[in-house]
């Protein structure tokens, strides 16, 4: 008795292709959420408190993964260290560069060199494993806790916001970014922080966003700064990204976006024996 079954066909040329492009587009998705999720472990964990300020950091990328880098840690010696930066161009290739900048710093930062000294020293390194148009803006920055002194330098990232009693203006100078040439150099800018007083570190994704109109959110950052004044660090965040929102929609953004706030507070966490802590006013 002949069989009623069709005999069986090879797929098509044609279908063939196309289950092919979903493995790949499948596979892409899987590399994809792994990068983020290693990128999440490169950023800090939570804000970072002492006993008179406090330091957190918000990252939006523009695409899967960012090519902007953040982090803040607490040194040997006592001193607090941070550092931010951009990497040229977007997506997984500046993320990774991120990466190699990230890893870099953290080898360097803890050697006791000035902020200077480990961007020349993170410039070097980076020169010494070139890649053809990457380089990255990166500002590294030392707070001294005991008299909230801070210290920073800048290889090409917009100049940070200083937020006083007195005035909210922008602070410190410029210079090359990291890894674009050989033998750069940098200042270093001085700020002594009163209580109260509040930095923000951030990339040109949030100087230079754009609404609808063409204005540049960076001409209205001063205002929405000192309405943060009060606020904590992380409640600073939140309330930034009420204003960025409101100014440009997600699909005007062009840029990854990352923002580092450093307050130092009006009162200081004292021990008391036997009875944990009291929080005084200075």
């Amino acid at each position: 008795m002949e069989s009623s079954c069709a005999p069986l066909q090879a797929p098509s040329e044609e279908a063939s292709e196309l289950a092919r492009l979903r493995e790949i587009a499948a596979l892409r998705e899987i590399e994809m959420d792994e990068a983020r999720q290693i990128q999440a472990l490169l950023r800090p964990t939570g804000p970072l408190r002492g006993p008179n300020f406090e330091i957190a950091c918000s990252s939006v990328p523009f695409s899967e993964v960012s090519g902007d880098f953040a982090d803040y840690f607490e040194l040997p010696n006592g001193m607090v260290g941070i550092y931010l930066g951009d990497v040229a161009g977007k997506g997984l290739p500046a993320a990774m560069y991120g990466a190699l900048a990230m890893g870099t710093l953290r080898g360097t930062d803890k050697t006791g060199k000035s902020t200077n000294g480990v961007l020349e020293m993170l410039n070097t390194r980076l020169r010494a494993r070139p890649s053809s148009g990457r380089f990255c803006a990166t500002i590294y920055a030392l707070l001294n806790p005991a008299t909230l002194e801070l210290q920073f330098s800048n290889a090409g990232l917009p100049y940070p916001l200083h937020s006083s009693d007195l005035a909210c203006k922008l602070v410190g100078e410029g210079g090359v970014p990291s890894g674009l040439l050989q033998g750069s150099s940098y200042g270093v800018h001085s700020i002594k922080l009163s209580p109260g007083d509040s930095v923000l570190f951030a990339t040109d994704g949030l100087h230079e966003l754009q609404n609808s109109r063409e204005e540049e959110f960076g001409v209205k950052l001063a205002a929405v700064w000192q309405d943060c004044r009060a606020k904590s660090a992380e409640d600073t965040i939140r309330r930034l990204f009420e204003f960025l929102n409101k100014f440009a929609s997600l699909a005007q953004r062009r840029d990854d976006l990352t923002v580092v706030v450093l307050k130092a507070l009006r009162t200081m966490v004292l021990s008391k024996p036997a009875q944990g802590f009291a929080r005084v006013a200075l």
